[in-house]
């Protein structure tokens, strides 16, 4: 398949030389290609205080394309006091003065700003996302992005300079093309070829070390990841029959979950619903985010990476779950538009990795039982 040739290019400019972060080309981007900003819409921007260069460019871009820009920022770290401190009233609920803010919106930003913050108690962290279940729910209705600043703290999470972080981050944003939004354009396409594919199939099967998972597809609408929501993508995503999983997944790559790590988790599904959970790390908090509602114990996603200019896991999951030849899963919500009907107030994704080169002894992918990407290619 060309798509798989091509889509290695995803990131292929020269590294000769570092590329500065730059947040007004950034800003531009999400302002325009994401948010698709226009006159009079109001179009909430949530960030840290530590992605101020990032915030401040994207409410000028808004505020040129006639929009209006309306800025909350918090703290690092912020919800990890919420959840350590609140009382139980204020952990629980969320005001709703907040809920008609959010109505009123015609859209959102989200920046994510990865920082080092003491690990919130897990149950209590997952009181807290539960509160916010509605809120979530109400932003998730109108359009909406996500997108990440460059920290200290993620370059040195990802064992990389600020430099090379922010020059990572740059390219995978195609912030290095003089062209971001036809490179995105030429994603979509390609993304389209999978979709072709895989909405002809009904049963997904992962096979990989610790894995053998089946899923079902059929009527359910495969989503083109193309930067628009996530920013940086590269996914094809949809979400499976609610009762269709069956079997065992491994996840190899570590996630985290609540600002706490968790390697090696190990899930059972019978008829679609979660019956065993164990993790070599940070096994409390899978069950804490399996226990927070009932929605949880199922899935509300399977994604199928296809940036193939991430080479490796870099600790978050934005970037992560786009690696190429990877497979994906999440508990929890699903996203409408695929059809999905799974109702939570989680939405985790984890990931395992089918690249033979992995040492992981790679996996593939099999549609009504033919194999279609192996090793973390795709064959047909």
């Amino acid at each position: 398949m060309a798509s798989c040739r091509t889509l290695s290019l995803m990131t292929s400019t020269s590294m000769a030389s570092l590329l500065a972060y730059d947040p007004e080309r950034h800003a531009e981007l999400l302002a325009h290609y994401c948010l698709s900003a226009q006159p009079g819409e109001r179009l909430l921007v949530g960030a840290s205080t530590a992605a101020a260069p990032l915030v401040a460019a994207t409410s000028r871009a808004l505020l040129r394309a006639g929009a209006r820009p309306a800025v909350r920022l918090s703290y690092p770290g912020q919800d990890e006091d919420f959840a350590a401190l609140a009382a139980d009233a204020v952990l629980d609920e969320v005001p709703q003065g907040e809920l008609d803010d959010m109505r009123g919106m015609d859209g959102s930003l989200r920046i994510l700003t990865p920082e080092a913050a003491q690990p919130a108690d897990a149950a209590r962290a997952a009181r807290l996302l539960a509160s916010r279940a509605e809120l979530a729910a109400l932003r998730s209705q109108k359009k909406w992005s996500l997108t990440l600043y460059p920290t200290p703290h993620a370059a040195a999470q990802a064992g990389m300079t600020l430099a090379e972080f922010e020059d990572f981050v740059m390219r995978a944003m195609f912030l290095d093309r003089p062209d971001p939004v036809a490179a995105w354009g030429e994603v979509r396409e390609l993304q389209a070829r999978l979709i072709e594919r895989l909405s002809r199939a009904d049963v997904v099967r992962i096979e990989a070390p610790g894995t053998d998972l089946t899923l079902r597809v059929g009527g359910r609408i495969w989503s083109n990841s193309d930067g628009k929501r996530n920013m940086p993508s590269g996914e094809v995503f949809t979400g499976p029959l609610e009762d269709s999983a069956e079997g065992v997944v491994t996840f190899t790559v570590p996630a985290s979950y609540q600002g706490q790590t968790v390697r090696g988790a190990r899930l059972v599904f019978r008829a679609g619903q979660v019956v065993e959970a164990s993790a070599e790390e940070g096994e409390a908090v899978l069950h804490a985010a399996l226990d927070t509602d009932p929605g949880a114990r199922r899935l509300g996603e399977l994604g199928i990476g296809t940036n193939f200019g991430i080479q490796r896991g870099i600790g978050n999951i934005l970037f992560d779950e786009k690696i190429g030849g990877t497979v994906h899963l999440a508990i929890g919500k699903s996203y409408p538009e695929t059809g999905g009907l799974n109702r939570s107030a989680v939405h985790w994704d984890l990931i395992t990795d089918l690249r033979a080169a992995s040492g992981a002894g790679g996996g593939r992918l099999l549609l009504d039982g033919e194999v279609w990407q192996e090793g973390g290619r795709f064959l047909s």
